[in-house]
Formats: structure tokens, sequence, C-alpha cells
């Protein structure tokens, strides 16, 4: 009997330890699946893009407490659907869904116990998870309501341009006229709080100007004041503009097409398809924009350099005729939930005519008499450009949340050809023809290079603290050849003449590394950044051998910000970097533009770097819904800034004393200001932007000439505001005021372009005010508003001028300039799609989706 019952414990132990084992091992190999919906509270639509972590919680054997530990995440889909796969049956969980902008919302989720006799249940649906949108996260406010809408932050404000009807049809350059601090001239110059931005398009610098983007390809644009060292440090005073021009990963095909007519019969159409199955996703768009533009300008300039003196005036009439086209067509690789590859190839051509007339009545002033002459200069020139730009992106995400790494590369090969016939006949004062006319024809081509690689990493150190770093390589190989000929009446042809001519190269290099650590401690936060680049800029003149060098083997960029959470509705931020605003290709071209005999040109290659220290502090609060209050004060220090000069000098060509435009390093600069911008929600149907810029700038060039000083307070407004009317009707008026303010401060010469050259502050002049106001309407019609037709008016009153006075001990000049007054223009759109996750193959399992109208 003993024995018997031995064998029963034995029995008993081996069928425990047996069950215990199986039981083990269905804990380790049994594996199941949760899956469930992302919905937005206010749309009551899914969401694309949120993030779905899921935590596991255990026992904490040393502080004997349960803790959370990441398991695994994913990104929901564009219908909001998520599934996560692979889920040990056995253990406590919780979900935590977030997304930017919305309250994060935790829940638990289990798998049933398994019943004796029935099968693991593996799979668990969640249902649907609805997030609500936070009023302020990390110190960022998402306004509600009409578009266009932003996300307004002490840093950054972040505009979406899918709704700005004063754009549609138009370029980027109209596009950022209604951007609060922000300011376009007639000749596409930008300007952010008076001094020239960078200019980005999708986080990174392009050879495309303002002109040859299209505002319809635009989806956002984001204005960064005081950039922190993960931005390049090139910009000078000025920060940064990013372009974020619109992508589409949505499941299934969807796309839009458009098409304008402005009042003087010029078009622009264009289109873009995606086409998303499985891993791969396919887009691709074209546009064509044609236009025409109409400017006129006077000039009165009093010279006193020379005896007898002189007083000359000029009037221009010009004609700007543009056909742009451009495309891109590319693939997104999802090698898995984690992966993403990305290869784009784009392509952008341009012809440009210019038609002008300059008209010029010289008098030279003797004693007790005027002597009067006059000369008509007739021009007809042409440029035609090409830019193929290929690009390959790396995205790795990983379960820990936050933490990704990025790399890319990006090749662009550009290439101009221009050319122009020029014709001037001199008269007397009797109106009478002296002499032959003069014939001159200018020929000329480029081609411009530009590497650039990047990789950036971030790594959440906890939910609290973040370390992100990253490295960038960039080069340019850039050469330009201009020849001048004149007519030879008597050998029947044109001579080279060389002292006109230029033939000129350079390469530019940058090497960038950066390090960022931010740490948030309760309602105080901050952020440490340092960013070293080593720049190499080598220019050489073809036909003398001759060299120029600017080379910075290590410039150290530090940044610093502060930030303090008063409550849920009141935020302070303080924040401080150092950037530098290299000379431009035009800046440094030591060649004579003889172009406008009234405003020679030249280069100086002796240019240095610009750096700059920037100190802003800044005030958001909260009001109300759909209402904010942004406050800053500013105040920037400038170091050899570069500025134009403009000097009396003998020309040997011409052989008599010329005033010459060049460009030179003043002392340093000054600017200090405040900077308000106010969002108002009247009601559903209304709200305004308002924003108020005051500004003084000072700019110490005694180096250059003796108390040679510029100093000015000026201001701008800009008001934007938005109605929707019954029937889908919609209007948008827009307006803003100049006061009188010197020259723009500081020029990157890269930014059109990025080797066109910019417009520098001058430390002679100033203009003064203007104001100009627009409005466009817009009505949306068919199923879902799917289509739209817009009209809009730019400077309904004819008031968009340009005045400017210039003056020092050799002369006096004034200019005016008008350009493209009282402008109409009408555009179509219309969006079509898709949701259909099958569409390259026949849809024959009950899994599949079928087919539903966006």
């Amino acid at each position: 009997m003993l024995k018997k019952d031995k064998i029963f414990v034995l029995f008993a132990f081996v069928f425990i330890a047996l069950a215990q084992s199986l039981y083990a091992q269905a804990q380790n190999q049994t594996k199941g699946r949760f899956y469930g919906k992302v919905i937005d509270a206010i749309t009551g639509k899914g969401m694309e893009f949120a993030t779905v972590r899921l935590n596991k919680e255990v026992f904490d054997t040393l502080t004997k407490v349960k803790k959370e530990e990441l398991v695994t995440g994913v990104i929901s889909q564009v219908n909001g659907e998520f599934t996560i796969e692979n889920i040990p049956l056995f253990g406590q969980y919780v979900v935590i869904v977030s997304a930017i902008g919305y309250q994060s919302k935790s829940i638990k989720a289990n798998f049933p116990k398994p019943q004796q006799g029935k099968p693991f249940i593996t799979e668990k649906d969640l249902g649907n998870i609805v997030i609500g949108q936070d009023t302020v996260i990390l110190q960022e406010l998402v306004v509600e309501g009409k578009e266009p809408q932003y996300i307004m932050a002490i840093d950054k404000k972040i505009f979406t341009v899918g709704d700005n009807l004063l754009s549609e049809g138009a370029t980027a350059q109209e596009a950022l006229k209604t951007i609060p601090s922000v300011d376009v001239d007639m000749d596409g110059n930008v300007t952010l709080r008076n001094s020239s931005p960078q200019i980005f398009v999708d986080g990174k610098l392009s050879t495309l100007t303002l002109e040859q983007i299209p505002a319809d390809a635009i989806q956002s644009i984001e204005v960064i004041t005081n950039p922190s060292a993960k931005y390049d440090a090139s910009g000078g005073m000025g920060g940064i503009i990013n372009i974020v021009l619109k992508k589409d990963r949505r499941i299934g095909f969807n796309g839009s097409i458009r098409a304008g007519i402005d009042m003087r019969g010029k078009v622009n159409a264009g289109g873009n398809l995606n086409i998303r199955e499985g891993k791969f996703n396919f887009f691709v768009g074209a546009n064509l924009r044609q236009s025409k533009s109409i400017g006129y300008n006077e000039t009165l300039r009093k010279n006193y350099f020379s005896l007898p003196n002189t007083n000359i005036f000029q009037d221009n009439n010009s004609v700007i005729d543009r056909t742009f086209l451009s495309g891109n067509a590319g693939v997104d690789y999802f090698i898995n939930n984690r992966s993403t590859l990305t290869l784009t190839q784009s392509f952008f051509g341009g012809d440009v005519n210019f038609i002008d007339e300059l008209n010029s009545l010289t008098d030279t002033l003797f004693s007790g008499s005027t002597h009067s002459s006059s000369t008509i200069r007739n021009s007809n020139a042409e440029r035609h450009f090409r830019s193929y730009t290929s690009s390959v992106l790396f995205k790795q995400l990983f379960p820990k949340e936050g933490q990704e790494l990025t790399a890319d590369v990006n090749y662009s090969l550009n290439n101009v050809n221009n050319g122009g016939d020029f014709k001037t006949q001199l008269y007397n004062a009797e109106k009478l023809a002296v002499g032959n006319p003069s014939i001159q024809q200018q020929v000329g081509e480029s081609n411009n290079t530009f590497i650039a690689a990047q990789s950036d990493f971030i790594n959440p150190v906890s939910d609290k603290m973040k370390i992100e770093s990253g490295v960038r390589f960039s080069f340019r190989d850039f050469f330009s050849k201009n020849e001048n000929y004149t007519w030879n009446e008597g050998l029947q042809q044109f001579d080279l003449q060389r002292s006109f001519t230029n033939n000129y190269k350079f390469t530019d290099q940058i090497y960038a590394a950066y390090s960022t650590f931010t740490h948030q401690l309760g309602k105080f936060g901050y952020q440490a950044g340092l960013r070293l680049e080593s720049s190499d800029y080598l220019g050489t003149l073809i036909e003398t051998g001759q060299k120029f060098k600017v080379s910075f083997p290590i410039s150290i960029f530090p940044t610093a910000f502060v930030d303090y959470k008063l409550n849920d509705k009141d935020n302070l931020q303080l924040n401080y970097s150092r950037r530098v605003n290299r000379p431009g290709f035009f800046n440094l071209l030591p060649f004579i533009d003889y172009t406008d005999s009234l405003n020679l040109s030249r280069g100086n290659p002796s240019l240095k770097p610009e750096f700059t220290n920037s100190l802003e502090l800044s005030y958001l609060n909260t009001y109300g819904k759909g209402n904010s209050f942004l406050f800053s004060v500013y105040f920037k220090n400038t170091t050899h800034l570069i500025t134009r000069y403009q000097v009396a000098e003998f020309n040997e060509v011409l052989n008599r004393v010329v005033i010459m435009n060049t460009y030179a390093n003043a002392n340093n600069a000054y600017a200090t200001g405040i900077d308000v911008t106010n969002k108002f929600k009247f009601y559903k149907w209304w709200d305004a932007t308002l924003n108020f810029n005051l500004f003084q700038s000072i700019i110490s060039a005694e180096n250059i000439e003796l108390n040679l000083t510029n100093k000015m307070l000026s201001y701008f407004t800009k008001i934007n505001t938005n109605f929707k009317f019954p029937s889908n009707f919609s209007l948008q008026l827009s307006g803003s005021y100049n006061s009188p303010r010197a020259l723009q401060q500081s020029s990157s010469g890269m930014d059109r372009g990025g080797w066109g050259g910019n417009t520098a502050s001058s430390a002679q002049g100033y203009t003064k005010e203007f104001y100009e106001v627009e409005v466009a309407v817009k009505k949306d019609f068919l199923k879902n508003k799917n289509a739209s037709i817009t009209f809009s008016v730019s400077d309904i009153f004819k008031t968009r001028a340009t005045n400017s006075i210039s003056e020092s001990t050799y002369f006096y000049q004034e200019s005016y300039r008008i350009r493209d007054q009282q402008f109409f223009r009408l555009n179509f759109s219309y969006r079509f799609g898709k949701f259909d996750s099958s569409i390259f193959r026949r849809k024959n399992t009950r899994t599949e989706s079928g087919g539903m109208e966006m």
C-alpha cells in the first residue's frame, strides 16, 4: 500500500511538473494580437499617424511595486486602424494612444483566460479609441476653426496653406505675403522682422526660387525666428522660413487637378496623383505656370562728385514674360512598420523673356546755363534654365517612443543660359539723333552642382529628457561665364569686349555637426545646443587665375532655450542663438555689371561672413475658444555686417567718374523690436489674425566712411481675416502697412535659389511707407466640396509701390517703382480619391476592403 502511495505521489509530481512546463511553453510560444481604431473626437473620423504603444505590467522585486515596461509600438493607418502582432497571451497590458496636439489615452487590455476544452483566444478587439485635442502641449497651441489652421509655439509658427485663397494659382511669394512677421516685396525678396531669412524647402536648402514653387504644392510654412542648433547656422539675422511641400500616403489612390487664368490671359495648370498599396506608395505631380509682369520705375539722381554737377532722370518700362514647368515623381517603400525608404526625382524648367525700354535725360549744370542730352535704350533678353534634383531618404523608427533615425542624400544639377540684345541711341537737346546707335549683345551661361547629405538621431532618455544629434555635409560647384559684344559697323560683325566679360567659378563646402539636450522639470524646461561648422569658399577668375578664399576651419554656434509654463494658458520662453551669414555669389563676384548706367554694381571678393547673436523673450497666452496672443521682444547684434555701399570712383572703361554700387563689411548692426501676433475667433464663421512689428535698426559703418551710420525706428502691421458664408462661399481679406524703414538689414546672398544673391542692407538709404489690400472669394461645390472656384485681386487700390532714397556726399537719389498693380486671377481645383487597399490585384477574399469614395 505504501508503495502504491509513493507511485501515486511520484506520478502526481510528474504530472504537475509537466503541466507547468506545458503552461510555460504556452506562455512563451502562444501569441496573439490586439487591434482597434483611433478616432478624432472632433471630426469623428479615423486618425492617421497616431502612436499606439503597448506596455506590460510587471512586478519590480526591488521596489515591491508594479511598473510598466514597453513591449512594442505601432503607427495607425490612414483610416485610424492599427494592429499589434506577436503579443504573449499571458500578461496584463496597457495600451497608450497619443498624437501631437492630442491628449493621450490609456486603456488596460489582456487576453481572456483559456477555458477547459476550448482553444486559446488569440485576438482582442480594443474597439474605437477616441482621443480629444489638447489646447496646449509643449507650449504649442493648435488653433481650431476654418483653415488656414496654424500651430503657434513660442519659438515657431506653422501655417497651413491649404485654404489660403489669396495664393491659389500663384507662387510661394503670394503664400508668404499673408504670413505674420513676413514681408515680400515686388521682386520676391523676403524679410522676416526686416531681415532676410534663410529659405528651406522640406527642411533643406533648395536651388529653387520662390517664384518657381507653386503655392498649390505647399502644405505648410514654418516660421522660425530663432532656430536651435539642429538647423543650419546660415541665415544671419533673419532666422529660417521652411516651406513644407504636400505629401500624401493614404491607402488607395487620390489626387487633384487645378487650372487658372489671370487678367493677361496667362494660364496655370497642375495636378498630382498618389497611389498606395501594401508596401509601396507611388506619387507624381506636375505644374505649368505662365505669367506676364509689367513694371514701371523712375529715378532722379543728382551728382556732386565732379564739376560741372549733373542731374539725371530715368524712366523705365519693362515686361517680363515667364513660362515655368515642373514635375516630380517618387516612391515610398515601407520595408516594415518602422522602416521607410523614399526615392524622389524632380525637374524644373523655365523660359523668361525681358523686354525693356530705358529713357535717360541728363542735365549738365554749367554756370548760368544747362546742357541737356538724352538716350533711349531698348533691350530684349532671355533666360533659359533647367534643374534636376534626385534625393534618397531613409527613416527608421524604434519601439522606444520618440526614438528615430533619419538619413538623406540630395543631388542637384542646374544649368542656365542667357542672352540679350541692347540698342542705345543718343539724342541732343532738340531730340535729334546723334550718330549711329550703339548695339550690344550679351551671352552667358552658368552651371551649378549641389550635393548635400544629412543624418539625424533622436534618442529620448526618458519621458522628460531627450538627446538629439546629427551631422551634415554640403558641397557646391559653380561656374559662370558672361561675354559682352559690340557691333562693328565696318566689319559687319560683333566684337568681343574683354573688359566687359567675366569668367568665374567657385566651390563652397560646409561640414556640420550638432547636438541638443532637452529636459522638462515640471513647469520648467530647457534645451541646450551646440553646432560646429567648418566652411571653405574658393573663387577663381578663370582668365587670370586669381583666387579668392574665405575659410573658417571651425565656427561654434551655441543655442539655449528656457521655458516656464505659468499655467495651462500662459507660457514664457527665453532663447539665445548665434548664427552666420556667408556672402553669396553676386556679393563676391568682382566684375562690374553695366546693365544700368546709373547703378553700376560690383561684388567684393574680400567680404567676410557676418555673425549674429540673437536674444528673444516671448510670452504666449491662450484665451477663450480659438484665441491666442503671442508677444515677443528681441535683440540682435551683428558684427561685420554685409552692407551695400555706393562710392564715387574713376572707371577706366568709361573714362569718367561713376557711382559704383558694391558691398563692404560694416563694423556692426543692431536690431531691437517687438513682435505681436493675435488670433481672434469671433464666431464660427469669422476669424482674424493681427500682426504688429515695431523695430529700430542701427547700422554703424564708420570703418567704411567717416560718421556713416543709419538709424531709424520703423514698424509694419498686417491683418488677415477669413469669413465663411452660406452656400459654401468663403472670403479672405488681407491688408498690410509698412512705415518708412532703413533698407533691408542683412542678406544671405544665398537664399534665392541657393546661389543667386539678395538685396543687402544699406547704410546710405531708406524706403518710404506704403500699404496694400488683397481679397479673394471662393465657392466650393460638388459632393464633399471636392471642387472649388476662386477669384482673387491683389493690390486692389494700386497702392503697392517702392519709394527709396539714398544719399551721400557724392550724390542724392530718389527711386519709384511699381509692378502688377490691381491684378486679377481666376482658379479652379478638383480633388478626387478612393480608398482601396487592393488596387493592383483582384479582390477575392472576404478580408479585402471594398472601395469607398473619399
